[in-house]
């Protein structure tokens, strides 16, 4: 909801991600290379760890980005443009070492994404967008989460009075020919085959469609993937397609959701793929796991990929890359994902302030 301190909307939240990583330096060049798109916007992060991301991208006769330490985040909307606005949500982290796995880098990408969760929850900002942190840090810093996904879950179960079984999440990659949702998430390949069942495809499908229906205004078409290679063929190779995920396709066909499969994996992505212009066959693909869907996404573009996280009562979108310690530091990281991510929340988020 609008307010006499935000015209048109509220701010979107872009958390700066590991410090050790690729995170601040994206941020700058998003704010650097999509200002207009950008507007609206404000980092939760640290000024230290932003100014230096910035040094490292100013050519040698000009000047690193201007930034402006904000204290409220309704105070955006009166941020010069082409300034990056930015709210110090943590203190200075020290012992941060570019390129590695640290504990104090991995508390203030934490500490930064627990802010911004809390804002969107209380209705201060309308959107997050999460640039990468490194899950070995996370871990590092004592976070029980093995990412990001898993630490909105808690914080939104919390504010919501909630079980965390009762608060059931997503994760959707989509870019611009593909979209994925699947079914389980950040867990070893064995555990992940076993947490195949009838209850978590259902669960899926419907947490798609409703996403979909959302963001689309009509109701989607989803094509569902089998686990086993040729889907199973009728039992030869598996019978988690027959025993498991046809059930959960029926039960969804039944509450009205356009859903059908399982299909052969190797070929149910290329069959959604947009091409051209042209609509693939479906709108999403509901994947039994973390790589199977994840791969193809990324095969046509990690540059174009976005992270969205479906199930949350907040919005909340991510790049569709990690923190790429091998090139942090040298100002060559390409914010091409995080840009998308940033435009991703927009249409995701009507209410949001779009600036001047």
């Amino acid at each position: 909801m609008s307010t006499p301190d935000t015209p048109g909307g509220l701010p979107i939240a872009i958390t700066m991600g590991d410090p050790a990583g690729i995170g601040p330096e994206i941020v700058v060049k998003a704010f650097r290379d999509a200002p207009a798109l950008a507007r609206g916007c404000f980092v939760v992060g640290d000024l230290a760890t932003l100014r230096r991301a910035a040094a490292s991208l100013s050519e040698p006769s000009g000047a690193a980005m201007p930034m402006a330490l904000i204290e409220d985040p309704r105070e955006v909307a009166q941020v010069p443009p082409n300034c990056l606005p930015l709210l110090q949500a943590i203190d200075a982290p020290t012992g941060v070492v570019i390129g590695q796995v640290g504990a104090a880098a991995g508390r203030a990408a934490g500490d930064c994404v627990v802010w911004a969760a809390r804002a969107a929850l209380a209705g201060r900002v309308t959107a997050i967008v999460t640039a990468p942190l490194h899950k070995e840090s996370l871990s590092a810093a004592g976070f029980p989460f093995p990412g990001h996904t898993e630490l909105l879950q808690a914080e939104a179960a919390t504010h919501l009075g909630l079980p965390l079984t009762q608060l059931p999440v997503r994760m959707m990659l989509a870019n611009d020919e593909l979209r994925t949702v699947l079914v389980s998430i950040h867990m070893a390949l064995r555990q992940a085959i076993d947490a195949v069942d009838v209850d978590g495809v259902l669960q899926t499908i419907r947490i798609a469609h409703r996403a979909l229906v959302a963001a689309l205004g009509r109701t989607p078409r989803i094509g569902v993937a089998g686990l086993n290679p040729h889907a199973g063929e009728g039992g030869l190779f598996g019978r988690e397609e027959l025993d498991i995920i046809a059930p959960a396709v029926a039960a969804a066909r039944t509450e009205g959701i356009d859903a059908s499969g399982p299909y052969a994996p190797d070929t149910v992505f290329m069959r959604a793929r947009s091409v051209g212009g042209k609509a693939g066959e479906f709108d999403v693909v509901i994947a039994m796991y973390h790589d199977q869907g994840l791969i193809p996404v990324k095969y046509l573009g990690v540059d174009k990929g976005v992270n969205v996280t479906l199930g949350l009562p907040l919005v909340r979108t991510s790049p569709d890359h990690g923190t790429a310690f091998d090139i942090a530091g040298t100002g060559r990281a390409d914010a091409a994902s995080l840009i998308e991510a940033i435009r991703m929340a927009r249409s995701l988020a009507p209410n949001a302030l779009r600036g001047a």
